[in-house]
C-alpha cells in the first residue's frame, strides 16, 4: 500500500496541488457532472418526496436526519469502498488523487473570485454584478462597486473553510470517506438547511452537522488569512463571533482585518433587508481591496501546503 487511507498529509498535498494546477475540467464535467452534483439530486429528490408541508415538524426533522444519513452514508462508504480497492498499488492509488481532487475548489474558488475583479478593474459594473451573483445568495442588481467586492470576498473567505480547507482537513482524517461524506453534508447544508419554514425542520440536522464538521477548519482557515495577511487577529478575535453562523465569522473576520476593510452589514434577499454585524474597522472595499484578497487567498492556500509538507517531514520519522 503506497498510501495510507487517513492520516497521510503527503496524499492531501498531493491532491491539492493537483486540483490547483487542473481543477475540475469544464470538457469532463459535460460528460460526467462533478460528483457533488450527484448528491444534491438525491437531496432534492428525497426533499420534494419527504419534506410535506401537512406533516409535522417533528416528522420533517425524523425525515431530514434520514436524508442526511443516506446521502452522506453513501458518499462515506464508497469513499471508503475505493480507498480499500484503490490504496493496493502505486498505479491504482494514483486514481484516489484524482477523486480527491473532485472534492477541492482552490482552483473553481480562484477562477470565479477572479472574474468578478477583473470585471471590477475595467469599470464593469454590470458584469461584476452578473458574475458575482453566481457566488453569492444575495440580491446584487443595485450594488455599487463596494457591495460588489465585498460581496466576493466574503464569499472567498468563507470558501476558503468549506471549499478548501475543511474538505482537505476530512480527507486528510478519514480518507475518501471523510472527503465525501463531508461534502454531502456541506452540500445538504446548502440545499436544504435554511431558516426559512419550508427548510427549518427538514434541513435542521443538515445544519447542525454541517456546523459540527466545519468547527475546527473554520478556525485553522481563519488563521491561515490572518497569516498570510499579515494581521486580521485582533478583528478575527473580537467579531469572529457576531455572525450567525458559528464558523463563516471566523475567516470572514480574519480577512476584514487582514485587508484593514469593512465586510458584513447590512444586505438584501429576495428584496428584503436583512441586518447583519459589521466585521473589521477600515473602510468599505473597493477593486483594489478585492485584487489584495485574491493574493490573500493564494498565499493561505500555500501556507497550507507548506503545514501539510512540515507535517509529512515529521510523519515519516
Amino acid at each position: 500500500m503506497i498510501f495510507s487511507p487517513t492520516l497521510d498529509p503527503w496524499r492531501t498535498l498531493a491532491a491539492m496541488v493537483l486540483e490547483a494546477s487542473v481543477g475540475y475540467p469544464e470538457r469532463l464535467h459535460k460528460f460526467i457532472p462533478h460528483p457533488v452534483t450527484w448528491a444534491g439530486r438525491g437531496i432534492s429528490f428525497l426533499e420534494q418526496s419527504w419534506n410535506r408541508p401537512e406533516w409535522p415538524a417533528v416528522v420533517r426533522r425524523g425525515l431530514g436526519v434520514v436524508t442526511l444519513l443516506l446521502i452522506a452514508g453513501a458518499a462515506a462508504l464508497a469513499g471508503w469502498l475505493l480507498d480499500s480497492y484503490l490504496l493496493r498499488n502505486v498505479w491504482l492509488a494514483l486514481i484516489t488523487l484524482l477523486l480527491a481532487t473532485t472534492g477541492l475548489a482552490q482552483r473553481s474558488l480562484f477562477t470565479h473570485v477572479a472574474a468578478v475583479s477583473a470585471a471590477l478593474e475595467r469599470n464593469d459594473l454590470d458584469g461584476a454584478r452578473f458574475t458575482v451573483s453566481m457566488i453569492v445568495g444575495r440580491d446584487t442588481a443595485a450594488l455599487n462597486e463596494s457591495g460588489v467586492a465585498a460581496a466576493a470576498l466574503e464569499s472567498l473567505a468563507e470558501s476558503f473553510c468549506d471549499g478548501v480547507i475543511a474538505p482537505a482537513f476530512w480527507l486528510l482524517a478519514f480518507g475518501l470517506a471523510g472527503l465525501f461524506g463531508y461534502k454531502a453534508v456541506n452540500t445538504a447544508d446548502s440545499l436544504i438547511g435554511h431558516r426559512e419554514p419550508r427548510w427549518r425542520a427538514f434541513g435542521w440536522a443538515s445544519a447542525r452537522t454541517d456546523d459540527l464538521l466545519n468547527l475546527v477548519p473554520a478556525r485553522l482557515a481563519g488563521a491561515l488569512l490572518a497569516l498570510a495577511a499579515g494581521g486580521g487577529w485582533r478583528e478575527m478575535k473580537r467579531d469572529a463571533m457576531k455572525h450567525a453562523s458559528p464558523n463563516a465569522g471566523w475567516p470572514e473576520a480574519a480577512m476584514a482585518g487582514g485587508l484593514n476593510i469593512r465586510l458584513g452589514g447590512p444586505v438584501a434577499y429576495d428584496g428584503l433587508p436583512h441586518p447583519r454585524p459589521w466585521f473589521g474597522d477600515g473602510a468599505t472595499p473597493d477593486a483594489a481591496a478585492l485584487r489584495r484578497g485574491l493574493t490573500v487567498y493564494k498565499r493561505a492556500c500555500v501556507l497550507f501546503w507548506m503545514l501539510l509538507a512540515a507535517w509529512g517531514l515529521l510523519w515519516r520519522h
